[in-house]
């Protein structure tokens, strides 16, 4: 840690982009290496058995994990961090914090993968969600029963981007002595951060973003509780829900660039959102950084940022599937978050685990593609989403890619 992280006593506070890369886990304390190595080990050797030292076995920890782990926590103004396998490892892991009987209020607009371990995993040790409309906070008190132990956020949402007032809801969980969970995958700490807005704990899918180029998956968790801290780390060495060493490299070496990535693809993301609008064929946008949008302002009060995540609605499966069969730079896949732009169907891939009428209901229709947006230039991707949405696909990819060199 370093002293000027702090404003007492009029020292400046380093801003997030100076965190990023001098955060006190750039440099190998052994060795001065300007990379924290891989300690490719699954156990440590004990000098002194009745003194062990602070590593023994890997699943229990791992200096490459450990710098993963605080840097995170640094990042987000914790006071601990996990890394796991996985961003579901990461949800699973946080909500066994919860035991039978226990009962949870959570946005109804989620994560099909969230939405699954809630309705299929979690009732079968005894643990129930109800699904309200955490946008409206009225409705989020009326759904909070005595047995209530969290309310758990998705902000923006995925993938419908509806806003949830953060300082609202942890104001609530406090007068009711319930804890606020929220990810916080789409912001990330370079635009968001919950703990600073009352919420206990982070939770992110660091296989999007804060990895960043789509070759890791992880999950991290951070809480500004220590009584919550304490009980994580015995979850996370129970369950052995860790992320390993190769992994954690990866995504302390995808970290660094966070912040020069969220700018870039978020100002193209802003430049894509307001040009479909404008493209026959879009019913509708859903960006956070677009004026109409409801949660615009709130979000802007809340974040410095709208992030590159954006989702529009076609009407039709029919439109989506020609879209997708002619559109050329971005990849059709599951997943987002990363340096190349990614197109989406959460019909099919994301939310593909919800039933329909659950789906529809929460506004994701057979005609809703997702984009997260990368660095490619905006007006290239505009202009292919363009031809493909208008059906005017004129020559082959090969072609194409050759007419923008």
């Amino acid at each position: 840690m370093f002293p000027n992280y702090s404003t007492e006593k009029g020292v400046k506070t380093m801003k997030f982009g100076t965190k990023l890369l001098h955060n006190g886990n750039e440099i190998d304390p052994i060795t001065g290496a300007a990379s924290i190595p891989l300690y490719q080990a699954s156990t440590f050797h004990q000098t002194d058995i009745d003194h062990p030292g602070e590593f023994d076995y890997a699943r229990s920890g791992n200096p490459t994990r450990k710098a993963l782990e605080q840097t995170i926590a640094e990042l987000e103004g914790g006071v601990a961090g996990f890394a796991c396998a996985s961003g579901m490892a990461a949800i699973s892991t946080a909500f066994l914090l919860f035991s039978a009987g226990d009962h949870l209020v959570v946005s109804n607009d989620l994560y099909g993968g969230t939405f699954r371990v809630l309705t299929q995993v979690l009732p079968r040790l005894g643990i129930e969600a109800t699904f309200v409309d955490t946008t409206d906070l009225t409705k989020v008190e009326e759904a909070i029963q005595a047995n209530t132990k969290a309310l758990y956020i998705e902000t923006p949402s995925n993938p419908t981007l509806k806003v949830t007032d953060l300082r609202g809801v942890a104001r609530i969980a406090r007068d009711h002595s319930v804890i606020t969970m929220v990810d916080n995958t789409f912001m990330t700490p370079c635009f968001q951060r919950p703990l600073d807005l009352g919420a206990d704990l982070v939770i992110h899918s660091a296989t999007k973003f804060i990895s960043g180029h789509s070759d890791v998956v992880s999950g991290l968790l951070v809480t500004q509780d220590r009584e919550i801290a304490t009980r994580l780390s015995g979850l996370q060495n129970a369950l052995g829900s860790i992320l390993g060493v190769q992994d954690s490299w990866l995504t302390m070496r995808g970290l660094k660039t966070l912040k020069a990535r969220m700018d870039a693809s978020t100002a193209s993301a802003a430049k894509i959102a307001e040009g479909l609008k404008r493209i026959s064929g879009v019913e509708r946008v859903f960006y956070t950084g677009l004026a109409e949008h409801p949660g615009h302002a709130l979000q802007a009060s809340q974040a410095s940022g709208h992030g590159a995540v954006l989702s529009f609605d076609l009407g039709s499966s029919e439109r989506v599937r020609r879209v997708l069969s002619q559109v050329h730079l971005p990849i059709v896949a599951v997943s987002l978050g990363s340096v190349e732009s990614i197109l989406s169907y959460p019909a099919k891939m994301s939310h593909a685990a919800m039933p329909v009428e659950e789906r529809v209901a929460r506004g994701v229709t057979d005609g809703l593609l997702r984009l997260s947006v990368g660095l490619e230039d905006a007006d290239d991707l505009l202009d292919d989403l363009e031809r493909s949405i208008e059906g005017r696909r004129l020559y082959s990819v090969g072609e194409w890619r050759a007419s923008i060199v």
